[in-house]
């Protein structure tokens, strides 16, 4: 039998749970090594030699260690292309560009202004109000251009759920669950609620919620 992968991370994290859901929907068995980051754990020796930056998650399979989680998911998807969900990457050249193409705009567009709104959220230092405004407008502006194109295909590569949604899931989850504050960003536009309600019912997402409240 083969030795399951192993995470390395608390599932709250929002990195730690995009891996988390992709080894679900592409149902590979894995085992879970909680990380203290309170402790600091991640920054112990033991750690960093998988880590080097000391932060989570991080990702072994046998003899191979891998961190950064989108990088993480990609490996698995490759890897164990015919397990489980097996169009979650794309099935040939083309769909799996597309599909990139929006799991780098949600890195790089979607991600960084949802993450300043997480940090106002959940930070014990108080952040600008000046930057959360601004980057709510970021978002919102983000999301337009997603309504526009959920109102052509169903998902944001086209018609099946893809990595490029999931991807969307660990901090959209956050923003539209957590509080009443933001929510409206995705709930308000007709598209993107649909879109919204539809990925974050997926059962492999549910079972992550379910790991994150036993953590």
């Amino acid at each position: 039998m083969a030795t399951p992968v192993t995470v390395y991370g608390p599932p709250v994290s929002t990195a730690v749970s995009r891996v988390l859901a992709t080894l679900i929907e592409k149902d590979v068995p894995f085992q879970l090594i909680p990380i203290d980051l309170y402790k600091g754990e991640q920054k112990k020796p033991e750690y960093l030699k998988i880590q080097p930056f000391g932060q989570v998650p991080a990702f072994k399979d046998e003899s191979i260690t891998l961190f950064e989680s989108r990088a993480i998911c990609r490996y698995i998807c490759d890897k164990y292309a015919d397990k489980g969900n097996k169009s979650l990457y794309g099935t040939d050249i083309l769909s799996k560009a597309n599909i990139d193409q929006w799991v780098e705009t949600d890195g790089q567009t979607f991600g960084p202004p949802s993450w300043v709104l997480l940090l106002d959220l959940f930070s014990s230092v108080p952040v600008d109000e000046a930057l959360v405004k601004k980057n709510v407008d970021k978002l919102a502006k983000v999301l337009d251009i997603y309504e526009q194109k959920l109102g052509q295909t169903r998902f944001l590569a086209g018609d099946e759920f893809s990595f490029a949604d999931l991807s969307h899931l660990p901090h959209g989850d956050y923003l539209v669950n957590s509080t009443d504050r933001y929510g409206y960003l995705f709930t308000s536009r007709k598209n993107v609620n649909r879109w919204w309600t539809e990925i974050s019912n997926r059962e492999s997402w549910k079972k992550v919620l379910e790991m994150r409240k036993n953590a």
